[in-house]
């Protein structure tokens, strides 16, 4: 069956095992002779066929041949491409169930990395789990021995581009319309230099930014023009940097999306960051206000804010928020934000929250509470910063169960505080992310 590379020489033929629990990607776990192995497309407590795809010193990976007892939980997954695509990983794990596994991944880290006691568990905040995507990088491939262009996610564990026609958990007005968009992309000239199609989307439209490794005609220019045009897709390209996303053609427009329940409006660019589900985003921020609860007197710092997503909520609550961003391009969005929805007690720093801080004024300052939501790494260095403002409440909102359960170590184990809510939220259904939401209140 050949080898991979940094793999031992692979067993051959096929295995039985018994499924044991769910790894924080998504995969089967089984013990073989001794020996921990991932199987991807398994569930806990189903009897597997399977064959060895990578074998290593401290544990194997295999791919699953047949489900010999399957589990109650098992349901037939939606896409037709869910066997080889990497965009998801649960869809053979029916809904409910999926949004439990990722409660208790929160709930085993919370136990086995910060060994603390969590209070109150709250029923998990999730959406529909269909067509809810908004943001994504599509890989595109030329197949000269196919003679056609693939556009999709990368095929699980490589760099392939998965041959898909669709994606249902795209939203629909790109999602349904994949296979179009490979036809008209293979009438290019330049089909083989476009590596990659980003997608972002708000409540007002479509986004497509088109990575160029050579420039393309006129005669290219009006062909993806025209198409985009049809779907009434905003036509951009990239040739080089992030600096380089500009529309193939007219000015730039920014895109936006809707907090209904706070009545709040924000503009951004194809390229910010923001949240790829935005009915997940929209309960997110109501229960984050919820369990902070502000109130007007209160000065509240928002650490690692980006456009302001909590930032403008909290303004609405408190007396005054203090946002912090490593992005400038950001923090500048922050600020036309709050501005544009005639918010005056928000004020935003720009600062790099994994170097030295040193002293800036708004670490000089008092806090009430503090909200932080940082990428997967988290936020340790400032977690131990956070005592020293004063804060009696912490709101921390997390990618990453793993970084989260470390840092509520620290706050509850060396700083007092207490773990006193968590849940989770179901920002990328059909995925093994977890994405969810603690709450600290000082002893």
């Amino acid at each position: 069956m050949g080898r991979r590379r940094g793999s031992k020489k692979l067993p051959g033929g096929s295995f039985d095992a018994v499924i044991e629990a769910l790894s924080h990607d998504g995969r089967g776990v089984a013990n073989v002779n001794g020996k921990t192995t991932f199987i991807h497309g398994d569930l806990p407590g189903e009897k597997v066929s399977f064959h060895y795809s990578r074998v290593q010193r401290r544990y194997d990976e295999g791919a699953a041949d047949a489900v010999l007892q399957p589990s109650p939980q098992r349901v037939e997954p939606h896409c037709e491409y869910f066997s080889r695509c990497g965009g998801c990983s649960l869809q053979h794990l029916g809904g409910a169930h999926q949004i439990v596994y990722k409660q208790q991944a929160l709930l085993d880290a919370f136990r086995r990395i910060a060994a603390v006691e969590v209070g109150e568990v709250m029923p998990p905040l999730s959406a529909d789990s269909w067509g809810y995507r908004r943001k994504a990088r599509l890989g595109v491939k030329y197949v000269p021995g196919k003679g056609r262009v693939l556009i999709g996610f990368r095929e699980r564990g490589s760099s392939f581009v998965t041959e898909m026609q669709r994606c249902p958990v795209l939203h629909p007005d790109v999602g349904e319309k994949l296979g179009e968009l490979a036809e008209v992309v293979h009438a290019l000239g330049i089909r083989d230099r476009i590596p990659q199609i980003e997608v972002a989307m708000g409540d007002d439209g479509v986004v497509m930014i088109f990575r160029l490794l050579s420039p393309c005609s006129d005669m290219d220019a009006r062909v993806l023009q025209s198409f985009c045009s049809r779907q009434r897709w905003r036509c951009y390209i990239q040739e080089g940097g992030p600096q380089t996303v500009t529309p193939l053609s007219g000015e730039a427009q920014m895109l936006s999306y809707h907090l209904p329940e706070q009545r709040l409006s924000f503009d951004f660019l194809p390229t910010d960051f923001t949240q790829v589900n935005t009915a997940v985003n929209r309960g997110m921020v109501s229960q984050a206000m919820q369990w902070l609860a502000p109130e007007a007197g209160e000065r509240v710092l928002d650490l690692f804010c980006g456009l302001g997503n909590f930032t403008l909520p909290l303004a609405q609550l408190c007396g005054e928020v203090t946002g912090v961003e490593g992005d400038a391009a950001l923090v500048e969005r922050a600020r036309h934000n709050a501005a544009k929805n005639g918010l005056g007690n928000a004020q935003f720093h720009s600062a790099d929250l994994y170097a030295e801080l040193g002293a800036p004024g708004w670490l000089r300052q008092r806090y009430d509470a503090v909200l932080l939501d940082p990428p997967r790494s988290g936020a340790l260095q400032l977690v131990s910063l956070l005592p020293g403002l004063g804060a009696k409440r912490i709101l921390y909102v997390s990618c990453y169960p793993g970084t989260l359960a470390r840092d509520a170590a620290l706050l509850v184990n060396e700083h007092g505080y207490k773990l006193v809510r968590t849940g989770v939220m179901d920002m990328f259904p059909h995925t093994a992310h977890v994405e969810s939401m603690a709450l600290f209140v000082r002893r």
